[in-house]
Protein backbone atom coordinates (compact mmCIF):
# COMPACT_ATOMS: atom_id res chain seq x y z
CA UNK A 1 0.00 0.00 0.00
CA UNK A 2 1.54 3.64 -0.99
CA UNK A 3 1.43 6.31 1.83
CA UNK A 4 1.54 9.72 0.21
CA UNK A 5 3.81 11.82 1.98
CA UNK A 6 5.64 15.14 1.16
CA UNK A 7 8.93 13.30 0.71
CA UNK A 8 7.44 10.70 -1.43
CA UNK A 9 6.02 13.46 -3.34
CA UNK A 10 9.07 15.33 -3.75
CA UNK A 11 11.12 12.26 -4.62
CA UNK A 12 8.20 11.63 -7.15
CA UNK A 13 7.93 15.52 -8.39
CA UNK A 14 12.01 15.15 -9.49
CA UNK A 15 11.61 18.98 -9.82
CA UNK A 16 12.22 20.08 -6.13
CA UNK A 17 8.50 20.83 -5.75
CA UNK A 18 7.15 20.66 -2.12
CA UNK A 19 4.02 20.27 -0.67
CA UNK A 20 2.29 22.21 1.92
CA UNK A 21 1.22 19.46 4.16
CA UNK A 22 1.82 15.96 4.39
CA UNK A 23 -0.95 13.84 2.35
CA UNK A 24 -2.19 10.52 4.02
CA UNK A 25 -5.10 9.28 2.95
CA UNK A 26 -4.68 5.73 0.82
CA UNK A 27 -6.44 3.97 -2.06
CA UNK A 28 -7.48 1.11 0.11
CA UNK A 29 -8.41 3.28 2.89
CA UNK A 30 -10.26 5.37 0.94
CA UNK A 31 -12.03 2.14 -0.61
CA UNK A 32 -12.90 1.11 2.50
CA UNK A 33 -14.65 4.37 3.70
CA UNK A 34 -16.80 4.76 0.46
CA UNK A 35 -20.74 4.14 1.31
CA UNK A 36 -22.40 1.19 -0.63
CA UNK A 37 -23.34 3.35 -3.86
CA UNK A 38 -24.63 1.59 -6.73
CA UNK A 39 -22.99 2.97 -9.87
CA UNK A 40 -26.97 4.10 -11.00
CA UNK A 41 -27.31 6.28 -8.24
CA UNK A 42 -27.97 10.16 -9.42
CA UNK A 43 -24.78 11.91 -9.40
CA UNK A 44 -24.89 14.36 -6.65
CA UNK A 45 -23.89 17.81 -7.16
CA UNK A 46 -23.13 19.32 -3.00
CA UNK A 47 -22.32 22.80 -3.38
CA UNK A 48 -18.72 21.87 -1.60
CA UNK A 49 -17.52 25.57 -2.36
CA UNK A 50 -19.79 26.86 0.04
CA UNK A 51 -19.50 24.50 3.26
CA UNK A 52 -15.56 25.81 2.67
CA UNK A 53 -16.03 29.34 2.76
CA UNK A 54 -18.78 29.63 5.39
CA UNK A 55 -17.28 27.15 7.67
CA UNK A 56 -18.46 28.52 11.35
CA UNK A 57 -22.29 28.56 9.62
CA UNK A 58 -22.52 25.26 8.62
CA UNK A 59 -20.76 23.48 12.02
CA UNK A 60 -23.18 26.07 13.98
CA UNK A 61 -26.13 24.72 11.72
CA UNK A 62 -25.14 21.46 12.60
CA UNK A 63 -25.24 21.77 16.47
CA UNK A 64 -28.57 23.78 15.97
CA UNK A 65 -30.31 20.64 13.95
CA UNK A 66 -29.23 18.50 16.75
CA UNK A 67 -26.95 16.51 14.54
CA UNK A 68 -24.50 16.53 16.82
CA UNK A 69 -22.45 13.54 15.10
CA UNK A 70 -21.76 15.60 12.24
CA UNK A 71 -20.45 19.14 14.11
CA UNK A 72 -16.78 18.15 12.73
CA UNK A 73 -17.97 17.15 9.63
CA UNK A 74 -17.42 20.72 7.79
CA UNK A 75 -14.21 20.56 9.30
CA UNK A 76 -13.67 17.16 7.72
CA UNK A 77 -14.35 18.34 4.45
CA UNK A 78 -12.27 20.83 4.56
CA UNK A 79 -8.79 18.94 5.26
CA UNK A 80 -10.16 16.10 2.45
CA UNK A 81 -10.35 18.90 0.42
CA UNK A 82 -7.01 20.19 0.98
CA UNK A 83 -5.75 17.63 0.75
CA UNK A 84 -7.61 16.76 -2.61
CA UNK A 85 -5.86 20.11 -4.18
CA UNK A 86 -2.17 18.98 -2.86
CA UNK A 87 -3.20 15.80 -4.76
CA UNK A 88 -3.88 17.83 -7.92
CA UNK A 89 -0.57 20.33 -7.68
CA UNK A 90 1.27 17.08 -7.57
CA UNK A 91 0.19 15.36 -10.34
CA UNK A 92 0.19 18.66 -12.21
CA UNK A 93 3.87 18.57 -11.25
CA UNK A 94 4.11 15.12 -12.91
CA UNK A 95 2.78 16.46 -15.41
CA UNK A 96 4.88 19.42 -16.33
CA UNK A 97 7.81 16.87 -15.58
CA UNK A 98 6.52 14.38 -18.31
CA UNK A 99 6.51 17.06 -20.63
CA UNK A 100 9.93 18.51 -20.12
CA UNK A 101 10.68 14.66 -20.23
CA UNK A 102 9.06 14.47 -23.88
CA UNK A 103 10.68 17.75 -25.27
CA UNK A 104 14.15 16.49 -24.33
CA UNK A 105 13.61 12.94 -25.79
CA UNK A 106 12.73 14.39 -29.13
CA UNK A 107 16.14 16.23 -29.30
CA UNK A 108 17.90 13.74 -28.77
CA UNK A 109 17.19 11.35 -31.24
CA UNK A 110 15.48 7.69 -32.33
CA UNK A 111 15.36 4.68 -30.63
CA UNK A 112 15.49 1.54 -32.77
CA UNK A 113 12.20 -1.10 -32.83
CA UNK A 114 13.37 -2.75 -29.70
CA UNK A 115 13.48 0.37 -27.76
CA UNK A 116 17.23 0.75 -27.14
CA UNK A 117 19.42 3.73 -27.74
CA UNK A 118 21.19 3.89 -31.08
CA UNK A 119 24.92 2.87 -30.88
CA UNK A 120 27.00 5.47 -29.68
CA UNK A 121 23.89 7.43 -27.85
CA UNK A 122 24.71 8.18 -24.61
CA UNK A 123 21.97 6.56 -22.14
CA UNK A 124 20.36 9.42 -21.38
CA UNK A 125 17.48 8.81 -23.36
CA UNK A 126 16.81 5.44 -21.94
CA UNK A 127 16.91 6.82 -18.09
CA UNK A 128 14.25 9.35 -19.50
CA UNK A 129 12.01 6.64 -21.21
CA UNK A 130 12.21 4.74 -17.95
CA UNK A 131 11.07 7.89 -15.88
CA UNK A 132 8.51 8.38 -18.25
CA UNK A 133 7.47 5.35 -17.69
CA UNK A 134 7.30 5.92 -13.90
CA UNK A 135 5.17 9.06 -14.31
CA UNK A 136 2.83 7.47 -16.12
CA UNK A 137 2.18 4.89 -13.75
CA UNK A 138 2.53 7.64 -10.40
CA UNK A 139 -0.30 9.43 -12.79
CA UNK A 140 -2.92 6.73 -12.57
CA UNK A 141 -2.30 6.27 -9.02
CA UNK A 142 -2.36 9.91 -8.62
CA UNK A 143 -6.04 9.47 -10.39
CA UNK A 144 -7.40 7.15 -8.66
CA UNK A 145 -6.66 8.38 -5.16
CA UNK A 146 -7.95 11.85 -6.39
CA UNK A 147 -11.11 10.53 -7.72
CA UNK A 148 -12.10 8.36 -4.48
CA UNK A 149 -10.78 11.69 -2.24
CA UNK A 150 -13.27 13.65 -3.93
CA UNK A 151 -15.89 10.90 -3.66
CA UNK A 152 -15.38 10.61 0.22
CA UNK A 153 -15.65 14.26 0.52
CA UNK A 154 -18.59 14.65 -1.46
CA UNK A 155 -20.10 11.92 0.82
CA UNK A 156 -19.77 13.68 3.79
CA UNK A 157 -21.15 16.61 2.43
CA UNK A 158 -24.44 14.72 1.24
CA UNK A 159 -24.56 13.88 5.22
CA UNK A 160 -24.67 17.72 6.62
CA UNK A 161 -28.42 19.01 7.24
CA UNK A 162 -30.09 21.51 4.82
CA UNK A 163 -29.31 25.03 5.69
CA UNK A 164 -31.52 26.70 8.19
CA UNK A 165 -34.33 29.46 7.17
CA UNK A 166 -34.49 32.75 9.08
CA UNK A 167 -37.81 31.80 9.66
CA UNK A 168 -37.07 28.72 11.72
CA UNK A 169 -37.08 29.54 15.66
CA UNK A 170 -33.61 28.60 16.60
CA UNK A 171 -33.42 25.66 19.38
CA UNK A 172 -36.13 23.36 20.99
CA UNK A 173 -39.39 25.51 21.10
CA UNK A 174 -41.57 25.84 18.45
CA UNK A 175 -43.56 29.58 17.47
CA UNK A 176 -47.17 29.59 17.68
CA UNK A 177 -48.60 30.73 14.38
CA UNK A 178 -52.68 30.59 15.05
CA UNK A 179 -55.36 28.21 15.33
CA UNK A 180 -57.81 26.43 13.37
CA UNK A 181 -61.42 26.08 14.29
CA UNK A 182 -61.63 28.21 17.64
CA UNK A 183 -65.09 28.10 18.20
CA UNK A 184 -64.60 24.10 18.60
CA UNK A 185 -61.73 25.06 21.07
CA UNK A 186 -64.44 27.20 23.21
CA UNK A 187 -66.90 24.35 22.84
CA UNK A 188 -64.41 21.85 24.46
CA UNK A 189 -63.52 23.70 26.96
CA UNK A 190 -67.01 24.51 28.47
CA UNK A 191 -67.98 21.12 27.35
CA UNK A 192 -68.93 18.54 30.67
CA UNK A 193 -68.38 15.41 28.22
CA UNK A 194 -67.06 11.93 28.85
CA UNK A 195 -63.92 11.79 26.74
CA UNK A 196 -62.72 8.38 25.66
CA UNK A 197 -59.74 7.36 23.30
CA UNK A 198 -60.42 6.15 20.29
CA UNK A 199 -59.01 2.62 20.79
CA UNK A 200 -61.68 2.21 23.67
CA UNK A 201 -64.32 3.72 21.25
CA UNK A 202 -62.66 1.40 18.38
CA UNK A 203 -63.10 -1.57 20.50
CA UNK A 204 -66.69 -0.74 22.04
CA UNK A 205 -67.52 -0.19 18.07
CA UNK A 206 -65.87 -3.14 16.78
CA UNK A 207 -63.63 -0.60 14.33
CA UNK A 208 -59.84 -1.35 15.77
CA UNK A 209 -58.29 -4.93 16.71
CA UNK A 210 -54.93 -3.99 17.95
CA UNK A 211 -54.46 -7.78 19.30
CA UNK A 212 -55.15 -9.53 16.20
CA UNK A 213 -52.89 -7.52 14.58
CA UNK A 214 -50.09 -8.28 17.49
CA UNK A 215 -50.80 -12.32 16.53
CA UNK A 216 -50.26 -11.79 12.94
CA UNK A 217 -47.52 -9.00 12.86
CA UNK A 218 -46.41 -7.45 16.36
CA UNK A 219 -46.74 -4.22 18.16
CA UNK A 220 -47.63 -1.35 15.90
CA UNK A 221 -50.07 -3.01 13.42
CA UNK A 222 -53.72 -2.47 13.83
CA UNK A 223 -56.86 -3.42 11.65
CA UNK A 224 -59.47 -1.04 10.38
CA UNK A 225 -62.68 -2.74 11.09
CA UNK A 226 -66.04 -1.75 10.02
CA UNK A 227 -66.59 1.32 9.50
CA UNK A 228 -63.07 2.46 10.39
CA UNK A 229 -61.95 0.57 6.77
CA UNK A 230 -64.89 2.68 5.47
CA UNK A 231 -63.34 6.12 7.42
CA UNK A 232 -59.74 5.50 6.09
CA UNK A 233 -60.83 5.72 2.13
CA UNK A 234 -62.87 8.10 3.15
CA UNK A 235 -60.33 10.38 4.43
CA UNK A 236 -57.96 9.57 1.07
CA UNK A 237 -60.37 10.36 -1.15
CA UNK A 238 -61.73 13.85 0.55
CA UNK A 239 -58.35 14.74 0.70
CA UNK A 240 -57.65 14.18 -3.05
CA UNK A 241 -60.77 15.90 -4.15
CA UNK A 242 -59.57 19.00 -1.95
CA UNK A 243 -55.90 19.14 -3.62
CA UNK A 244 -57.65 18.62 -7.14
CA UNK A 245 -59.60 21.21 -6.94
CA UNK A 246 -56.80 23.40 -6.46
CA UNK A 247 -54.91 21.89 -9.30
CA UNK A 248 -52.47 19.12 -8.16
CA UNK A 249 -52.05 16.27 -9.95
CA UNK A 250 -52.69 12.61 -8.64
CA UNK A 251 -50.20 10.37 -8.62
CA UNK A 252 -50.55 6.56 -7.51
CA UNK A 253 -46.60 5.98 -6.48
CA UNK A 254 -44.50 2.51 -5.65
CA UNK A 255 -43.90 1.88 -1.59
CA UNK A 256 -40.60 0.25 -2.84
CA UNK A 257 -37.59 2.17 -3.71
CA UNK A 258 -33.56 2.38 -3.79
CA UNK A 259 -31.86 3.39 -0.48
CA UNK A 260 -30.05 5.66 -2.40
CA UNK A 261 -33.03 7.61 -3.74
CA UNK A 262 -34.32 7.44 -0.05
CA UNK A 263 -31.02 8.85 1.45
CA UNK A 264 -30.97 11.27 -1.35
CA UNK A 265 -34.36 12.45 0.00
CA UNK A 266 -32.65 13.16 3.87
CA UNK A 267 -34.14 9.62 5.05
CA UNK A 268 -31.14 7.60 6.64
CA UNK A 269 -31.73 3.79 7.39
CA UNK A 270 -31.08 5.70 11.19
CA UNK A 271 -32.30 9.46 12.08
CA UNK A 272 -29.33 12.08 14.13
CA UNK A 273 -30.66 10.00 17.05
CA UNK A 274 -29.49 6.74 16.21
CA UNK A 275 -33.22 5.00 16.24
CA UNK A 276 -33.66 2.45 13.02
CA UNK A 277 -36.52 4.75 10.87
CA UNK A 278 -36.23 2.40 7.34
CA UNK A 279 -37.00 -1.03 6.51
CA UNK A 280 -34.54 -1.94 4.03
CA UNK A 281 -35.52 -5.78 2.07
CA UNK A 282 -33.34 -8.83 2.43
CA UNK A 283 -32.33 -9.95 -1.11
CA UNK A 284 -31.55 -13.35 -2.43
CA UNK A 285 -28.13 -14.48 -3.27
CA UNK A 286 -28.88 -13.97 -6.68
CA UNK A 287 -30.25 -10.27 -6.23
CA UNK A 288 -27.34 -9.55 -4.09
CA UNK A 289 -25.10 -7.68 -6.73
CA UNK A 290 -28.40 -5.31 -7.29
CA UNK A 291 -28.75 -1.93 -5.82
CA UNK A 292 -30.73 -1.99 -2.30
CA UNK A 293 -34.40 -1.53 -1.53
CA UNK A 294 -36.19 -0.12 1.16
CA UNK A 295 -39.62 0.52 1.74
CA UNK A 296 -40.24 4.43 1.48
CA UNK A 297 -41.27 5.88 4.85
CA UNK A 298 -43.47 8.73 2.82
CA UNK A 299 -44.64 9.09 -0.68
CA UNK A 300 -42.42 12.55 -0.49
CA UNK A 301 -39.31 10.18 -1.60
CA UNK A 302 -40.82 8.94 -4.81
CA UNK A 303 -42.37 11.27 -5.68
CA UNK A 304 -39.34 13.69 -6.08
CA UNK A 305 -37.34 10.57 -7.21
CA UNK A 306 -39.70 10.85 -10.23
CA UNK A 307 -37.75 13.62 -11.54
CA UNK A 308 -34.12 12.29 -10.54
CA UNK A 309 -31.33 12.62 -13.36
CA UNK A 310 -34.15 14.81 -15.25
CA UNK A 311 -33.99 18.49 -16.57
CA UNK A 312 -37.19 20.37 -15.65
CA UNK A 313 -37.75 23.29 -17.49
CA UNK A 314 -38.99 26.84 -16.34
CA UNK A 315 -42.36 27.56 -18.77
CA UNK A 316 -43.15 23.82 -16.98
CA UNK A 317 -42.70 25.40 -13.20
CA UNK A 318 -44.37 24.78 -10.67
CA UNK A 319 -45.45 20.53 -11.17
CA UNK A 320 -47.53 20.16 -8.02
CA UNK A 321 -48.40 16.44 -7.36
CA UNK A 322 -50.64 14.78 -4.60
CA UNK A 323 -49.60 11.18 -4.06
CA UNK A 324 -51.37 8.08 -1.95
CA UNK A 325 -49.17 5.48 -1.03
CA UNK A 326 -48.71 2.99 2.00
CA UNK A 327 -45.82 3.88 3.82
CA UNK A 328 -43.70 2.11 6.35
CA UNK A 329 -41.79 3.34 9.78
CA UNK A 330 -39.61 1.10 11.72
CA UNK A 331 -39.34 2.93 14.50
CA UNK A 332 -43.07 3.50 15.85
CA UNK A 333 -41.94 5.16 19.35
CA UNK A 334 -42.17 3.94 23.06
CA UNK A 335 -45.19 2.30 24.51
CA UNK A 336 -47.34 4.71 26.50
CA UNK A 337 -49.87 7.17 26.26
CA UNK A 338 -48.23 9.37 23.39
CA UNK A 339 -48.30 6.49 21.44
CA UNK A 340 -51.06 4.34 22.28
CA UNK A 341 -53.19 3.31 19.63
CA UNK A 342 -53.12 4.67 16.08
CA UNK A 343 -50.88 7.48 16.72
CA UNK A 344 -47.53 6.15 16.17
CA UNK A 345 -47.49 2.59 13.77
CA UNK A 346 -45.40 1.10 11.49
CA UNK A 347 -47.63 1.00 8.48
CA UNK A 348 -50.33 3.42 7.55
CA UNK A 349 -51.64 5.24 4.27
CA UNK A 350 -50.97 9.23 3.69
CA UNK A 351 -51.65 11.36 1.00
CA UNK A 352 -48.60 13.40 0.58
CA UNK A 353 -47.96 16.68 -1.58
CA UNK A 354 -44.92 17.28 -3.67
CA UNK A 355 -44.17 20.11 -5.37
CA UNK A 356 -41.16 21.45 -7.79
CA UNK A 357 -40.90 25.61 -7.93
CA UNK A 358 -38.19 27.58 -9.33
CA UNK A 359 -34.96 28.80 -7.25
CA UNK A 360 -35.34 31.57 -5.14
CA UNK A 361 -33.40 34.58 -6.42
CA UNK A 362 -32.61 38.45 -5.81
CA UNK A 363 -35.19 38.96 -8.12
CA UNK A 364 -37.90 38.38 -4.91
CA UNK A 365 -35.80 41.72 -3.22
CA UNK A 366 -36.03 45.20 -3.14
CA UNK A 367 -32.74 46.23 -4.56
CA UNK A 368 -32.59 49.49 -2.71
CA UNK A 369 -33.61 47.79 0.47
CA UNK A 370 -32.49 44.64 0.49
CA UNK A 371 -35.80 43.60 1.75
CA UNK A 372 -37.84 40.42 -0.17
CA UNK A 373 -41.03 42.79 -2.01
CA UNK A 374 -43.35 39.31 -2.70
CA UNK A 375 -43.02 35.53 -1.71
CA UNK A 376 -40.81 33.53 -3.40
CA UNK A 377 -41.98 30.56 -5.70
CA UNK A 378 -41.18 28.21 -2.86
CA UNK A 379 -42.65 30.16 0.14
CA UNK A 380 -45.95 30.65 -2.04
CA UNK A 381 -46.71 26.65 -2.46
CA UNK A 382 -45.45 26.30 1.12
CA UNK A 383 -48.30 28.64 1.69
CA UNK A 384 -50.84 27.04 -0.95
CA UNK A 385 -49.86 23.60 0.77
CA UNK A 386 -50.90 25.36 4.74
CA UNK A 387 -53.73 26.69 2.97
CA UNK A 388 -55.28 23.50 1.54
CA UNK A 389 -54.71 21.23 4.79
CA UNK A 390 -56.05 24.06 6.85
CA UNK A 391 -59.08 23.86 4.76
CA UNK A 392 -59.64 19.82 4.85
CA UNK A 393 -59.10 20.30 8.74
CA UNK A 394 -61.06 22.93 9.37
CA UNK A 395 -64.09 21.03 7.70
CA UNK A 396 -63.51 17.75 8.67
CA UNK A 397 -64.68 20.21 12.57
CA UNK A 398 -60.78 19.34 14.40
CA UNK A 399 -59.58 22.42 16.38
CA UNK A 400 -55.88 22.65 15.86
CA UNK A 401 -52.87 24.77 16.12
CA UNK A 402 -49.99 25.74 13.78
CA UNK A 403 -46.42 26.17 14.96
CA UNK A 404 -43.42 27.24 13.23
CA UNK A 405 -41.71 24.44 14.27
CA UNK A 406 -37.73 24.91 15.94
CA UNK A 407 -34.15 24.06 14.15
CA UNK A 408 -34.02 20.84 16.20
CA UNK A 409 -36.96 19.01 15.10
CA UNK A 410 -36.19 19.53 10.90
CA UNK A 411 -35.15 16.88 9.22
CA UNK A 412 -32.13 16.40 6.97
CA UNK A 413 -33.66 17.88 3.64
CA UNK A 414 -35.71 20.81 5.43
CA UNK A 415 -34.96 24.30 5.78
CA UNK A 416 -37.85 25.17 7.40
CA UNK A 417 -41.28 23.34 8.62
CA UNK A 418 -44.67 23.91 9.73
CA UNK A 419 -46.65 21.36 11.35
CA UNK A 420 -50.20 21.50 12.31
CA UNK A 421 -51.36 19.55 15.37
CA UNK A 422 -54.87 18.80 16.30
CA UNK A 423 -56.38 18.34 20.06
CA UNK A 424 -56.65 14.12 20.93
CA UNK A 425 -58.88 14.43 24.39
CA UNK A 426 -56.95 10.92 24.75
CA UNK A 427 -53.93 12.79 25.02
CA UNK A 428 -54.96 15.47 27.60
CA UNK A 429 -52.19 14.73 29.87
CA UNK A 430 -49.30 14.54 27.46
CA UNK A 431 -48.80 17.76 25.14
CA UNK A 432 -51.59 19.47 26.49
CA UNK A 433 -53.69 16.90 24.07
CA UNK A 434 -52.31 18.30 21.30
CA UNK A 435 -50.44 16.02 18.24
CA UNK A 436 -49.43 16.37 15.01
CA UNK A 437 -51.32 15.11 11.74
CA UNK A 438 -49.56 17.31 9.09
CA UNK A 439 -46.03 18.72 8.43
CA UNK A 440 -45.13 21.12 5.42
CA UNK A 441 -41.19 21.55 4.45
CA UNK A 442 -39.21 23.57 2.46
CA UNK A 443 -36.59 22.09 0.88
CA UNK A 444 -34.32 24.39 -0.74
CA UNK A 445 -32.34 22.81 -3.70
CA UNK A 446 -30.96 19.66 -1.01
CA UNK A 447 -33.17 17.15 -2.62
CA UNK A 448 -32.75 18.72 -6.29
CA UNK A 449 -29.21 18.37 -6.01
CA UNK A 450 -28.29 14.92 -4.68
CA UNK A 451 -30.85 13.38 -7.26
CA UNK A 452 -29.27 15.48 -9.97
CA UNK A 453 -32.87 17.19 -11.06
CA UNK A 454 -31.94 19.76 -12.60
CA UNK A 455 -33.52 22.96 -14.24
CA UNK A 456 -33.01 25.14 -17.29
CA UNK A 457 -34.35 28.74 -17.26
CA UNK A 458 -34.09 32.04 -19.61
CA UNK A 459 -32.50 33.62 -17.09
CA UNK A 460 -29.32 31.25 -17.47
CA UNK A 461 -29.88 29.63 -20.78
CA UNK A 462 -26.40 28.08 -20.76
CA UNK A 463 -25.79 26.91 -17.18
CA UNK A 464 -28.50 24.96 -15.51
CA UNK A 465 -30.08 25.25 -11.78
CA UNK A 466 -31.32 23.30 -9.26
CA UNK A 467 -34.93 23.47 -8.83
CA UNK A 468 -35.79 23.91 -5.38
CA UNK A 469 -38.40 21.01 -3.84
CA UNK A 470 -41.64 21.61 -0.86
CA UNK A 471 -43.67 18.53 0.63
CA UNK A 472 -46.21 18.58 2.93
CA UNK A 473 -48.82 16.22 4.24
CA UNK A 474 -52.54 16.27 3.09
CA UNK A 475 -53.97 13.52 5.21
CA UNK A 476 -51.89 10.92 7.60
CA UNK A 477 -55.13 9.00 8.07
CA UNK A 478 -54.48 7.04 11.26
CA UNK A 479 -54.24 9.88 12.87
CA UNK A 480 -56.91 12.12 11.74
CA UNK A 481 -59.14 8.75 11.96
CA UNK A 482 -57.97 8.48 15.64
CA UNK A 483 -58.78 12.17 15.80
CA UNK A 484 -62.36 12.14 14.11
CA UNK A 485 -62.96 8.96 16.06
CA UNK A 486 -62.31 10.97 19.84
CA UNK A 487 -63.64 14.29 18.63
CA UNK A 488 -66.80 13.00 17.25
CA UNK A 489 -67.45 10.74 20.21
CA UNK A 490 -71.29 11.14 21.85
CA UNK A 491 -71.27 9.67 25.50
CA UNK A 492 -74.85 9.25 25.82
CA UNK A 493 -75.86 7.82 23.02
CA UNK A 494 -72.71 5.61 22.12
CA UNK A 495 -72.36 6.69 18.62
CA UNK A 496 -69.70 8.56 16.65
CA UNK A 497 -70.86 11.49 14.20
CA UNK A 498 -69.35 11.45 11.27
CA UNK A 499 -67.86 14.86 9.67
CA UNK A 500 -70.54 16.32 7.03
CA UNK A 501 -67.32 16.14 4.48
CA UNK A 502 -66.98 12.26 4.66
CA UNK A 503 -70.07 11.40 3.91
CA UNK A 504 -70.68 10.81 0.67
CA UNK A 505 -67.82 7.78 0.84
CA UNK A 506 -69.73 6.75 3.80
CA UNK A 507 -72.41 5.19 2.24
CA UNK A 508 -75.15 6.89 3.57
CA UNK A 509 -73.63 6.64 7.10
CA UNK A 510 -74.36 9.82 9.27
CA UNK A 511 -73.03 8.56 12.54
CA UNK A 512 -70.88 5.06 13.20
CA UNK A 513 -73.08 2.74 15.94
CA UNK A 514 -72.26 -0.60 17.94
CA UNK A 515 -73.20 -3.67 16.05
CA UNK A 516 -75.75 -5.46 17.17
CA UNK A 517 -74.41 -9.41 17.98
CA UNK A 518 -76.22 -12.80 17.77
Amino acid sequence: MVRFTRTLYARRLGSGTRLSRPFTSSPSRLHQEQPDRPSIAPKASVDIKHIRQHLDLHTKNCADRNFRAHVDTPDKIIGLFDEWQSLQKGARGLRERNNELQRQMANIGPCDAAGDMSVGTSGAKQSMLQEARDIKRQLQEFDTLEKLLYSKLTDLAMQLPNLTSKETPIGEEPRLVGYINEDVKKQLVSSDRSWRSHVDIGKELQLLDFSAAAATSGWGWYFLMNEAAMLEQALVQYALNVAMSKGWTVVAPPSVVYSHIASACGFRPRDQNGEQQIYTLEQSSKGRQKPELCLAGTAEIPLAGMKSNRTLEEHDLPIKTVGVSRCYRAEAGARGVETKGLYRVHEFIKVEMFAWTMPDDSEDHDASSGVRTTRSPSETIFHEMLTIQSEILELLGLHCRVLEMPSADLGASATRKRDIEVFFPSRRDKNGGWGEVTSTSICSDYQSRRLATTLRTRRFARQLQWPYTVNGTAMAVPRVLAAVLENGWDEKDGVVHIPKVLRPWMAGLDVIRKRRTG
